[in-house]
Formats: structure tokens, sequence, C-alpha cells
């Protein structure tokens, strides 16, 4: 992959399946206007999904973007986004460029969860204008993210890296992670959970004992309950699943925590939309169900909506405990994928991969 400025530049940016495919399909055609701004024409842009593999040593094998170049006539840079949170130094690793190998890698999840798409372009045309010649009066600087540095080359090639600061890095990539499990995806799969969740729910529309304690309860403590009976579940679908990562070796003790944090905070989304959901159907059914009057009469006060709404809302809490067992037996559901640490291993070469791989080549 050599630069030919004269001729124009082919771009070919390879994106993980999932969150970071769909982000470069929606930022495509502002990547390309940026592009012909930037670099002489005719520009190129080339997308392809492609599963980012990861070496023995945990090292991402950059070689793929190599490997697909070569199935076109002619590129110039390869730009690869990974769903794959990197680490360099206790800092989030946003990206790396090696010049000599005309080859950027971007991270996703370190880009955090809101305006991703607008970070990725910029770091895109960061990454493109430094791989590629261009001209002196062209602001390198113009493309930056003001919570990011570049680090001075590490090597005589250029090889350089994206570093984000320390404050809020760390956060950053945990709803960044948490974004590319796709917790709203993966919520209405939970389609036994839900049923089970609904049946025990129920009993709060038939038995006013439930009406009473709902009634009789504080707006704080009823809230502490919904939260109590959240954390079960996610404690539940955590244990069940075998969902917790520990680290083999200690020093990816630091990306095996991430992991877990990105793990217990999209199964807190899934399991919080699986309870707005059960505090809705609920609500609208003890609104068709309940009399008013007899509400009143058994609650000894004039009945509102509010007491509707405690209603519902104490009976979700019953219903997203059960729900959590009935979850168990979802076969349908593979919570495990939805996890960084699985997909991680999912991608990771063996050894005898890479003996295979060197056989055939």
């Amino acid at each position: 992959m050599t630069g030919d400025p004269a001729r124009g530049v082919n771009v070919l940016v390879v994106a993980d399946p999932g969150l970071p495919s769909r982000r470069v399909n929606s930022i495509k055609d502002d990547l390309q206007t940026q592009l012909e701004t930037t670099f002489s024409p005719p520009v190129s842009l080339y997308t392809q999904t492609e599963v980012i593999r990861i070496r023995p040593d945990n090292t991402l094998d950059i070689g793929v973007a190599h490997r697909i170049a070569e199935s076109y006539d002619h590129i110039d840079v390869v730009l690869l986004l990974t769903e794959i949170p990197r680490h360099r130094d206790k800092r989030p690793l946003i990206a790396e460029i090696f010049p000599e190998e005309k080859v950027g890698v971007i991270s996703c999840p370190t880009l955090g969860a809101v305006t991703t798409k607008r970070r990725i372009l910029t770091v895109f045309m960061a990454c493109a204008q430094r791989l590629m010649p261009v001209d002196d009066d062209v602001d390198l600087n113009a493309h930056s993210l003001r919570w990011s540095t570049w680090k001075e080359p590490l090597d005589d090639a250029g090889h350089r890296e994206l570093v984000s600061s320390r404050g809020l890095g760390g956060l950053r990539i945990v709803l960044g992670m948490t974004m590319a499990n796709d917790p709203w995806r993966t919520a209405p799969r939970l389609s036994s959970a839900l049923a089970a969740a609904s049946a025990t729910g129920a009993f709060g529309i038939f038995y006013n004992s439930i009406w009473q304690m709902s009634n009789y309860l504080s707006t704080t403590r009823l809230l502490f309950i919904g939260l109590l009976a959240m954390t079960a579940m996610v404690f539940w679908l955590i244990v069940s699943n075998r969902l917790w990562d520990t680290p083999v070796k200690e020093r990816l003790s630091t990306v095996v925590l991430l992991y877990n944090l990105s793990t217990i905070a999209t199964l807190f989304l899934c399991v919080l939309v699986l309870y707005a959901t059960l505090v809705v159907l609920i609500l609208l059914t003890s609104l068709v169900v309940i009399d008013p009057e007899f509400m009143s009469m058994v609650l000894d006060t004039e009945a509102s909506f509010i007491n509707y709404l405690d209603i519902a809302w104490l009976s979700a809490a019953m219903g997203v405990v059960a729900g959590g067992l009935g979850s168990s037996f979802d076969s349908q559901t593979d919570l495990r994928r939805l996890t960084h640490g699985q997909r991680e291993r999912q991608r990771q070469y063996t050894e005898d991969d890479d003996a295979e791989k060197d056989t055939t080549s």
C-alpha cells in the first residue's frame, strides 16, 4: 500500500461487526466529503465489515488490513475500527498509527457513548492526515478531541499513539463498552423473563393486600424496593450465566475490571427496560380491572392515579425477581454473547491457528 497523491487517494475502512460497523455506515458520506476536502481528488472510500482478531500475545492482528486490501486494485491507507477497549500505561488508547504499513487502528469504546459518530469521524481524519501526504498548510490539529493527546513517535518508523486523558477516560470507556454490548437489542430477547415477571406481577392487580402495602409505603421506600429488585435480577443473571470475568494474568486486571463494569451496566439497562415495560403493562391493566370506588373502599381513602402507579411499581418489583428465574429457562438467549470478555475470547487466535495460517500462506 503506497500512496501517490497525484492520482488521488483510496481509503479502506474495516470495522468490527455490530456497533462499529453501524457507526461507519452512518458517517460514510461525511467521511468521503472530508477526505475530498483534505486530499487530492479523486478520493475513493471503501468500507468492509470483518472481525478483527487477537493474537495469542493479546495484540491486535493488524495483518487483516493487508489481507483485505489485497482484494482491491489499490489501497493507500487502511483504518481499522474495533470494539476492543485498548489501554496503554493505564490510559485509554484511542488510536494507533503505523505509517510504514499505512494502517491506523481506532478503538470504538474509548470514544464513549455520546456523539460517537462525530468523534469517530474526527479520529479517522486525524489518522488519515498522519498516514498520507498532505499540503504544508494543512493543520494536523484541526481534527482533534480536547481530552486526547498524540504521543511522540515511538520509533523511527513514526509509530504513534493517541491516548485519552486520565480523568474521565475510564468512565468514558465503560460507557462506550456498554453501548457496544447493545443493551437495547438484548432486552427484548429476555422473553421468558418478561413472561415470568408478568405472571407474578399480575398478582398485584388482584390481591388487595398489595394495594394496601403500596399505599402505606413511602415513595422513597418504593424506589428502594424497585432498585433492590433490579439489583437482585442483575446479580442472578451474572451468576447463572457465568458472566463475571476473572483476570488470568495480573497485567490484565484493569481490562477485565472494565469488562465486568460494562457487563453490570449493560444488564442494569436491560433489566431497567424490562422493569419499565412491566410497570406500564401492570398500570394499564390495573386501570381497566380495578374499579376506583372499590379501591377507595379497600384503602379507606379516595383512590387516585398515584395509587395505581404505586401498585404497578410494587407489583413490577415482585415480577422482576421472578423474571430472573424465568430467564434461566430461556434457551434461545445466550447472554454471554453480549459481554466484551466473551466476544474477545471468540476472536482470539490460538497458537494452532497461527501455525495453520503460516502453513497456508
